[in-house]
C-alpha cells in the first residue's frame, strides 16, 4: 500500500517537493513564486504538501497569518488560507485528503493561539470551493461581488469575525481609464497569462495595458478585486476577478468593444 504523508515545505526543501504541483523551477512563473515564498516564510507562511511515495505531490495548502494575507480582508489574529488543491490524479480526489490539509492549518492555528482560520472561496478555477470548509465547521461571515464568500472557523468564540475591506468603488476609481492588469507572484500561473493578455491587447485591440505588480500584502489588501492577487479592469469596470486565459480575455474584449 502506498504511503501518503503531509510535508511541511520550507525554503530548504521546496524545490524537492515543488510549488503548486510543479517541480520545474524553469517553468514560467515559478522562479518568481519561489522568490515570493522566501520573503513570506519569515512572515509565518506555511505550505503543506500532500505527498505520495508513488505519484509525488498530489496536493497542497498555503496559509499565512491574516495580517500578512494577500486578499483584501481584515483577518488579523486568524490564519488565512490563500489556496489549496488535492489531486492531479483523480485517484486522490474524494479520499478526505482535503480535510487532512485543512486540519493541518487548524492545528497550527491552535498551536499559535490564533483566533481561528479564514479563507475566501468562490465557484470556478483558482479558488477552493466552500463545501470542503463548511464540512469542516467553517461558516460564511461576509460576501463580495460577484460570488466571493469569506468563511471562518473560530477557535475563540469571543473573537471578532474577519471581513472584506469593502469600498470597492473607491478602490476602482483610480483605474477609470484604459486597461489595467493587477497581479502578484503569489500565483505563478498568472505570469504567462498576463504576458499573453498584454500582447493581445496591444496587437489585436491597440490598447497598451497598464500592468501593476503587487509587491507586498498591503498593496494586495487594497486591491479592487476580492481575489487580491489578480484583476483585470477596463475603463473602471472589473472584467476578470481571477486569472484568465488569453482566449478568455479575447472573448471578454470582443463583447465590450
Amino acid at each position: 500500500m502506498e504511503r501518503i504523508e503531509i510535508i511541511d515545505t520550507n525554503a530548504d526543501n521546496i524545490l524537492e517537493y515543488g510549488v503548486c504541483g510543479y517541480k520545474n523551477i524553469k517553468r514560467e512563473g515559478y522562479p518568481e513564486k519561489i522568490e515570493w515564498l522566501k520573503d513570506r516564510f519569515s512572515e509565518g507562511m506555511k505550505i503543506k504538501t500532500l505527498y505520495s511515495d508513488e505519484d509525488g505531490s498530489q496536493g497542497m495548502i498555503e496559509y499565512i497569518p491574516g495580517e500578512y494575507c494577500w486578499r483584501p480582508v481584515e483577518a488579523g489574529g486568524y490564519l488565512f488560507i490563500h489556496c489549496m488543491f488535492v489531486g492531479f490524479k483523480r485517484a486522490y480526489k474524494g479520499k478526505g485528503y482535503g480535510t487532512l490539509l485543512v486540519d493541518e492549518c487548524l492545528k497550527d492555528a491552535g498551536k499559535g493561539n490564533m483566533q481561528g482560520v479564514a479563507v475566501v472561496t468562490r465557484k470556478g478555477s483558482f479558488m477552493a470551493g466552500k463545501e470542503l470548509f463548511v464540512k469542516n465547521g467553517f461558516e460564511v461571515v461576509d460576501k463580495a461581488s460577484p460570488d466571493f464568500e469569506l468563511l471562518m472557523r473560530k477557535l475563540n468564540e469571543k473573537a471578532r469575525s474577519p471581513k472584506f475591506k469593502g469600498d470597492w468603488g473607491k478602490r476602482l476609481s483610480q483605474y477609470s481609464k484604459g486597461l489595467t492588469i493587477i497581479r502578484a507572484d503569489q500565483c505563478p500561473y498568472s505570469v504567462k497569462n498576463v504576458r499573453e493578455i498584454s500582447e493581445t491587447a496591444e496587437k489585436v485591440y491597440n490598447i497598451k495595458a497598464n500592468i501593476i505588480e503587487l509587491k507586498n500584502c498591503q498593496e494586495a489588501q487594497n486591491s479592487p478585486c476580492p481575489f487580491g492577487t489578480f484583476c483585470v479592469v477596463y475603463d473602471g469596470k472589473v472584467v476578470a476577478e481571477t486569472p484568465i486565459s488569453n482566449t478568455r480575455f479575447k472573448n471578454i474584449m470582443n463583447k465590450i468593444l
